[in-house]
């Protein structure tokens, strides 16, 4: 992922590239089109989005994976896979009839799905931040989903789709 290092270097670029043409540029537009350019709607947001460059030696986690309780595999299938749209990532049994754990994703969000018992508890609800929110709430709809229909709301603060599974796990796609 770019850092906020690496925009604040593409800015000063666009102001150099600009100056050769005799066109001239303040800094605060150079880092304001390049926010826009990496899809943000301003440089206030991409600086607090985007991360900062890190140290070797820094201390720093990867992606948080959340792990959702199951209890039916067909169900979680139809779901997961059918409904929303993820692909296997991996399976997992100690044996055959013993629960599963599943490892699912979609365009960058992944999820596990445990039917363990000591690994979930149900009821949970993920917070999801996505892009192209009104699209996916469409391509939901779209399917015609036996036990929900979605549908996009605006909130003062962004758009969410909320989405249940058959376990009453909660999924909140948010886009701000």
């Amino acid at each position: 992922m770019l850092s906020i290092e690496q925009a604040k270097q593409m800015a000063k670029r666009l102001r150099a590239a600009l100056a050769s043409s005799d066109q001239a540029m303040t800094h605060c537009a150079a880092l304001e089109t390049v926010a826009q350019q990496l899809g943000y709607k301003d440089w206030n947001t991409a600086s607090a989005m985007l991360p900062a460059a890190k140290p070797e030696s820094a201390i720093t986690f990867d992606k948080a994976i959340p792990i959702l309780r199951i209890f039916d595999e067909t169900k979680t299938r139809e779901f997961y896979l059918d409904f929303l749209g993820f692909s296997v990532e991996f399976e997992h049994r100690f044996e055959a009839d013993l629960p599963l754990y599943l490892g699912i994703s979609r365009n960058g969000l992944q999820l596990h799905l445990s039917e363990h018992h000591g690994d979930a508890s149900p009821g949970s609800t993920v917070f999801v931040p996505m892009h192209n929110i009104e699209s996916f709430g469409e391509e939901l709809l779209n399917k015609r989903y036996g036990y929900g229909r979605p549908s996009v709301v605006q909130q003062d603060w962004g758009k969410v789709l909320e989405v249940y599974d058959p376990f009453g796990n909660r999924i909140r796609f948010c886009q701000s």
